[in-house]
């Protein structure tokens, strides 16, 4: 079995919003809600849930551009917050991100190569000559010529700009690489193209992949484990053949149920399920409000994250019996 690359234990991270002009009255948001979440060396672990439900801060927290209310992120067995200014420089060679904004996350007046060997300068690897050639190298590794090098962002389509994103994340060969929804911006055919580059990389490069989406069938054509968000906190988490084929939770179930599918032969149930995301519950289930199974152990007692198997766990009362 695989070593644990990351752990998070119990990590807390809220926002207090205040009421706005008219009202004193301030509101806590719990983006993420004692989340304990195992990375596994060498895997793709996919997250997926809702605009909001704290897959991004997740990510935030992870590559330490957020700090945590509470609780911990270790990355190989350390603390990360507890990192100083030298170890946490080694952290961000060995952790890098790919945006999902191609626009906003490349600086419009740096040229490609400028903005790829940028990592390697910040680190002072290798001389000026050196960092140009690594440069060009992991260009042509991502699909991108040697004659693009000196060209500026907007000269490049929204594919060529995220291949741009993944060569800077990778040329400091680091050992995480966090994608934060980075194909939702783009056309579906460059969505495969990107897909199958992200595959091709990991491979080449052993790398362990933490991927956001909100899209479940790309999160089912890339990772190796599925955790499944909702308003902060994990419901359900499960190797990928098992929440695709046995999803656990009712959640789960509606995200699912949502995915359009082309087989006019494929029939089945449709979860109609009322409401949005946003409540918080002070007692019971966090999803009460909007599940369609609902008993009354949901409104007076939060489930845990429980294991259901040797490698599935869900936050769910009735796990297994709807």
């Amino acid at each position: 079995m695989s070593s644990a690359l990351v752990e998070t234990q119990k990590l807390n991270k809220k926002y207090i919003l205040s009421g706005g002009f008219f009202s004193s009255q301030k509101r806590i948001i719990h983006a993420v809600n004692n989340v304990d979440l195992t990375i596994l060396k060498g895997e793709t672990l996919g997250v997926v849930g809702e605009s909001g439900c704290g897959k991004s801060t997740l990510a935030k927290l992870i590559t330490r551009l957020e700090k945590p209310s509470a609780g911990l992120v270790n990355f190989k067995g350390e603390n990360i917050f507890s990192y100083d200014k030298e170890s946490l420089k080694s952290y961000r060679r060995n952790v890098q991100i790919i945006f999902q904004d191609t626009y906003s996350s490349l600086n419009p007046r740096k040229s490609a190569v400028s903005m790829i060997k940028e990592p390697l300068t910040i680190h002072r690897l290798g001389s000026g000559k050196e960092r140009n050639e690594r440069a060009l190298e992991i260009m042509a590794k991502v699909g991108l010529k040697k004659e693009q090098a000196n060209r500026y962002s907007h000269e490049f389509s929204g594919g060529q700009r995220q291949r741009i994103g993944i060569a800077r994340a990778l040329v400091l060969n680091p050992e995480l690489v966090i994608a934060d929804e980075p194909v939702s911006s783009l056309d579906v055919s460059i969505q495969a193209q990107i897909l199958n580059l992200l595959r091709d990389l990991k491979k080449d490069y052993n790398l362990t992949y933490l991927f956001i989406s909100h899209d479940l069938n790309v999160i089912r054509y890339i990772a190796d484990r599925v955790a499944v968000m909702y308003l902060g906190r994990i419901v359900e988490l499960a190797l990928k053949g098992d929440i695709y084929h046995r999803p656990l939770h009712p959640y789960t179930r509606m995200l699912l149920s949502a995915v359009p599918s082309c087989d006019p032969r494929k029939k089945e149930r449709k979860i109609k399920i009322k409401g949005e995301a946003g409540a918080e519950n002070t007692e019971g289930c966090s999803f009460q409000n909007r599940c369609p199974f609902k008993k009354e152990i949901c409104t007076n007692v939060e489930p845990p994250l429980g294991k259901f198997d040797e490698q599935s766990f869900c936050a769910c009362h009735l796990a297994g019996s709807i």
